[in-house]
């Protein structure tokens, strides 16, 4: 299986197999959720998977885009499905949120990766164009800011740091314009383009408004090029999630973010218990209504929420807990009886289950 990542990405094509052969096994954990309903970190065990159909008799092709975030866990969970059916392909692209949500509510696509819930535009164009969608919420993920390794200086970032630098009006172009003590070398940034449901949640929570950055940064919709990029500059800085992290944590080095209580670094364990803040986000996965008429999309569906705690922690984020696990099976099950209004109806849906 490939990945065609789209929008401003350049051409590349992952062969999943040695994409998911990099990446870290399981995390296990207690399973319980902390107060206001982030989850702890939890043991791998997924809820189990019973077809409704015999999988070796469906075909056809289920269309799956969007995130490059939510990317690495779809793009597990199809490959495995795909290997379990008679002749189904699962092709996985990549457009970033804001370019997937603009083909999923286009009607040309079946399955959306998400790193953000629907904003309240995208809904609309889903209504106008009559494409009714169900979200749910999968797993948890951190927005990463790293280095390069040989960058031995920046340990550490406060929030007002990081809005200088990103900021869209006379931003901080050298190291010593964030600190005094740091050298006068200027700075190659990385990041996801505008498209991205990563670029719009860091714009958020940093710079304070949804889509405002500057734009004098190298950019891709793939982070395999973030990566790559800041791993080759040793004067560059650049973020994506923490999945993509993980598995190439060899080549960069991720940098504590202090937003007011002290410097947290990225983990598992973080991100968990909420105190890497601002940059936890819940991750999200939505499915057309019009493609649930079909047997090989209900059925992807099924596998990938059954197995989503599973595949979430395989490819390296964290889990969320039991309960939306099983109230996603619920609500999924409701869809495909017509038991179950969908989220779509003009307004922005209400993917997180809890």
């Amino acid at each position: 299986m490939t990945v065609t990542p789209r929008g401003n990405a350049p051409p590349l094509t992952v062969v999943l197999g040695i994409v998911i052969g990099l990446l870290l096994g399981p995390l296990g954990g207690t399973g319980q959720a902390r107060e206001g309903g982030t989850p702890s970190p939890v043991a791998a065990t997924p809820i189990p998977y019973a077809p409704g159909v015999d999988l070796a008799t469906l075909d056809g092709t289920v269309s799956v885009d969007g995130s490059s975030t939510v990317w690495l866990i779809s793009a597990e969970v199809a490959e495995r499905f795909v290997g379990m059916t008679g002749d189904v392909e699962a092709p996985v692209a990549i457009s970033g949120t804001g370019g997937g949500f603009r083909r999923f509510c286009a009607g040309e696509t079946d399955i959306q990766g998400a790193s953000r819930p629907i904003s309240a535009e995208e809904a609309a164009a889903c209504a106008a164009a009559g494409v009714t969608y169900y979200g749910f919420e999968i797993a948890y993920d951190g927005i990463t800011v790293v280095v390069n390794p040989a960058n031995d200086f920046v340990q550490c970032l406060t929030v007002e740091q990081l809005r200088r630098l990103w900021m869209p009006d006379d931003p901080a172009r050298t190291w010593r314009d964030l600190d005094p003590a740091w050298p006068d070398e200027e700075i190659e940034l990385y990041g996801p383009g505008i498209a991205s449901g990563t670029f719009d949640s860091f714009t958020t929570e940093i710079v304070g408004e949804r889509g405002a950055s500057r734009q004098d940064y190298i950019l891709s919709e793939n982070d395999n090029v973030l990566v790559q990029g800041v791993a080759d500059e040793e004067q560059s800085l650049g973020y994506f999630g923490f999945a993509y992290y993980v598995e190439t944590q060899d080549r960069l080095r991720a940098v504590a973010i202090d937003a007011g209580a002290g410097c947290v670094a990225p983990s598992r364990e973080t991100i968990a218990d909420g105190s890497y803040r601002p940059l936890s986000r819940p991750l999200y996965v939505y499915v057309s209504g019009e493609s649930l008429a079909r047997p090989e999309v209900r059925e992807l569906m099924r596998f990938y929420l059954a197995t989503a705690k599973e595949s979430s922690e395989s490819v390296g984020y964290v889990a969320t807990d039991d309960a939306t696990y099983a109230a996603n099976q619920a609500k999924l099950d409701g869809a495909i009886a017509g038991a179950v209004v969908p989220d779509g109806s003009g307004a922005p849906g209400t993917p997180a289950t809890r």
